[in-house]
């Protein structure tokens, strides 16, 4: 194939001196080539992104909201190679690969009519003949930089406010899946932005410290693992920027001992071993009421069991590959540590009779301890921890005993104990009766405890990381100030 992703700078598309290889994983197949991106890259595109700037925000909002609809369609249009795109380089099935575009661009189109929304205050000031309101203002250029899990959503879920509110951006997508976010320049290129207005730099660490480092750039939104999304924080209060962090999770799926089992079991198998375990709000942990926990364990094992793992435009296929031979190392590896800590109920290791690609076997582990390291540390893999307790206090302790605070999962069918659960629970978002997984563009998304710094991403206020309130006093009826509180 010949999938081969460029640069986007001030409009321009531009091919790099060093490029890497883009393989698909679940077979080994040449896709393209990719740009290895240095510090000089990138201090381009944000130069060419500060340059444009003046001209963006000085665009009536209405129509910065226009061009976001215009991509929309062209979104629209396009569904069906970018899902086959999506499903080639990063693994999802292609079925999994349609609806996270299809997730992106209900985002998208809900950000564009923020641009008729972009509201301040008026209020009364406590000064005759004052006149008191608040505007918003944008921060300039922003950096964005974005996972391999989701590389059509996340990027779109940032771009989308950032640019509504009048700012320009610079992508830093990541370098396993660099042919969505090429895509999604084109796309954006043909919907009739500036040149400017969004560029997109490949490449690894180098071109991920200028953006951020470099003083043009006013905000910076990332998405990835906790490690990084730290560092990444810390450095941005050095420098006094403003940082949104959406990081790692180790979701909990709890069921009570009125549960309907065959839905939990369901929505356990599904947010376990879905999209191969590859999602910040994937179940890692079924926290089961003891008198229950053999029968919902047998359910989901016989789910488990019933996957097939294969190429992910192949008919049939529930399951695809690890993003990359390291990832499926790290999800093995992890098997065995689980198997040292616990009882390994099936799976374990890669999966068998598969010649190519990275596939880790779906894997469920009962009897963990709340403390084991399968239970506590994020897999990024299908790897499901059960984890038995006496009652819905333990079950509660179990689930918040993690560094990770994202989403969780109650199933009962008592709703006074699911009010009480969702109260103690340490998470961003929480669902009854549901799986752990997704979100939707007029909510909020994001998490607590070492999963989230700063405001949340998507709903009615996403726009507003990405921009700076601005209050205003307009004396018209000639009063001095006398107040001693000014």
């Amino acid at each position: 194939m010949d999938l081969n992703a460029r640069n986007l700078i001030n409009g321009e598309w531009r091919d790099a001196a060093v490029t890497a290889e883009n393989t698909c994983p679940a077979d080994g197949a040449r896709l393209g080539t990719t740009p290895v991106s240095g510090a000089d890259t990138m201090v381009e595109a944000i130069e060419a992104a500060h340059a444009a700037f003046p001209g963006w925000s000085g665009t009536p909002a209405p129509k910065r909201g226009e061009l976001l609809f215009r991509l929309v369609r062209i979104l629209e249009r396009e569904a069906e190679p970018l899902s086959r795109a999506l499903a080639l380089e990063e693994g999802k099935v292609i079925g999994e690969a349609r609806g996270e575009v299809q997730k992106a661009i209900r985002y998208v189109e809900f950000a564009a009519g923020d641009a008729r929304r972009l509201a301040g205050i008026t209020v009364p000031s406590e000064l005759s003949g004052t006149f008191a309101f608040t505007f918003w203002r944008p921060h300039g250029v922003v950096g964005l930089i974005t996972p391999w899990n989701f590389p059509v959503c996340i990027p779109l879920w940032k771009m989308a406010p950032a640019l509504v509110a009048g700012n320009t951006v610079v992508l830093k997508p990541a370098p396993e899946t660099p042919y969505t976010a090429h895509l999604i320049g084109m796309y954006c290129e043909e919907a009739g932005f500036p040149k400017g207005v969004v560029n997109v730099v490949h490449g690894d660490a180098a071109p991920a410290l200028a953006l951020i480092d470099h003083p043009h750039v006013r905000a910076v939104s990332f998405t990835g693992s906790t490690e990084v999304g730290l560092k990444v924080s810390a450095r941005c209060a050095q420098l006094n920027k403003p940082v949104q962090c959406e990081m790692g999770g180790k979701n909990p799926l709890l069921v009570l001992d009125d549960a309907d089992l065959d839905k939990a079991a369901a929505a356990c198998a599904q947010g376990a071993f879905g999209s191969t375990g590859q999602r910040c709000t994937a179940t890692s942990r079924a926290i089961v009421m003891e008198g229950v926990a053999d029968a919902f364990v047998a359910k989901v094992a016989a789910l488990g069991r019933a996957l097939r793992a294969g190429h992910p435009l192949e008919e049939g296929v529930t399951m695809g590959p690890s993003v990359s031979e390291r990832q499926m190392e790290k999800v093995v590896s992890y098997t065995d540590i689980g198997a040292a800590e616990a009882k390994l109920v099936f799976g374990g290791g890669r999966i068998d009779g598969l010649p190519r690609g990275w596939f880790p076997a779906p894997t469920m582990f009962d009897h963990v301890a709340p403390t084991a390291r399968v239970a506590t540390e994020e897999i990024f893999g299908p790897v499901l921890s059960v984890i038995r307790v006496a009652s819905v206090d333990d079950a509660i302790d179990a689930a918040n005993a993690v560094q990770f605070g994202l989403t969780a999962s109650v199933y009962t069918n008592d709703l006074s104990r699911a009010f009480a659960v969702i109260e103690r629970l340490d998470t961003g978002m929480t669902q009854v009766n549901a799986p752990t997984m997704g979100g939707e563009a007029h909510l909020p998304f994001g998490g607590v405890k070492n999963t989230g710094v700063g405001p949340r991403e998507m709903g009615p206020d996403a726009w507003k990381f990405y921009a700076e309130q601005k209050t205003v006093y307009i004396n018209h009826g000639g009063a001095r100030r006398t107040s001693s509180f000014y």
